[in-house]
């Protein structure tokens, strides 16, 4: 494994880390098993930054990072968020009773004292621009519940809102093949800052495994079914936003530049790492085999030369349809 700085806090994380999403909900059934598998096969792989959030399976992952925790004595990191409890979610509802009384029961998930990096999850836009939102984690922060805090977002806007604040100490947006808009506009501002970059989903919910087809179908718990069109949440993080059939066509293009000895997955984690700005990109597992298989792209060669030809299938594929919304 291989690692980074973390911001200006003194942390080294390993270039892959773990979404937790899968093994909480909205991805299927996972057994309490197999999510188990998948926490312990990242830690043996020297993954050591996991990221979770209180809704995930209403508090399920947490619960499970929670026993990871206890069964080691090794360094871990763990980012959890808060903030998507709120019903309705609405920028009011970032007050400071709330989201504290949010971090207070994942505290109890995670059977920790303090959480290391706490994050509020996909907040409405103008919560990352109100300076009110930031002195609320500061002082959560003086409290000791926190040990630092970021924002997971949405749209570019907002990530380049909330590193106006000095504290913020990382941001979490969507960054893969199939979305670029980060690299073009958000990372040299972040870079400037020593802003840590968590690029999540990764692998486009799947489709840049390269094994998707058209007759491919998810069960009904499963947000790659329900949240085609962003009917229970942003439509972003269901395959990237983007179109499934445009989706299936790119990934044939991208598949004629693979090289030598690496699969797809590979491929699309190898180049969200070339960007020297990403702190750390976290793709989601559901078994232990695929958690094994998230860290093969860290070993292999650097893929310099194709990056202006997998630029070339964002361009045709993607960038009318995609960059402006995001």
């Amino acid at each position: 494994m291989k690692f980074r700085q973390f911001s200006n806090i003194g942390w080294r994380v390993s270039e892959i880390g773990l979404g937790c999403w899968a093994i909480g909900s909205e991805w299927g059934d996972v057994p309490h098993e197999d999510a188990t598998e998948v926490l312990k096969t990242s830690l043996d792989n020297g993954i050591n930054f996991f990221d979770t959030a209180d809704v995930y399976g209403d508090g399920r992952s947490e619960q499970f990072v929670g026993k990871l925790l206890k069964s080691t004595s090794e360094k871990i990191y763990v980012a959890t968020k808060s903030g998507r409890r709120l019903n309705p979610h609405n920028s009011d509802g970032y007050n400071p009773q709330n989201i504290e009384s949010f971090i207070d029961r994942s505290l109890k998930n995670l059977g920790v004292e303090c959480i290391d990096l706490l994050q509020l999850h996909c907040p409405p836009s103008d919560v990352c621009s109100k300076k009110e939102t930031f002195e609320m984690m500061d002082d959560i922060v003086q409290k000791g519940k926190i040990l630092h805090y970021g924002v997971s977002v949405e749209k570019v806007s907002e990530a380049m809102d909330a590193i106006q604040f000095s504290n913020v100490k990382s941001i979490q947006i969507i960054f893969n093949m199939f979305r670029q808009k980060p690299s073009e506009e958000f990372f040299k501002e972040a870079a400037k800052r020593d802003v840590a970059i968590i690029a999540r989903v990764p692998l486009a919910s799947g489709l840049l495994t390269g094994k998707m087809n058209k007759d491919s179908s998810f069960p009904s718990n499963d947000h790659r079914n329900y949240n085609i069109k962003g009917e229970a949440f942003d439509v972003g993080e269901t395959f990237s936003g983007v179109s499934f059939e445009k989706g299936l066509e790119a990934v044939e293009e991208l598949k004629k530049l693979l090289p030598e000895n690496f699969t797809l997955a590979d491929f699309a984690l190898k180049w969200i790492l070339m960007h020297d700005e990403v702190t750390v990109a976290i793709p989601g597992a559901k078994n232990k085999q695929q958690a094994s298989l998230n860290v093969n792209s860290v070993d292999l060669d650097e893929i310099s030369e194709l990056i202006p030809s997998i630029k070339n299938i964002y361009n045709k594929y993607f960038r009318e349809d995609i960059h402006h919304r995001w």
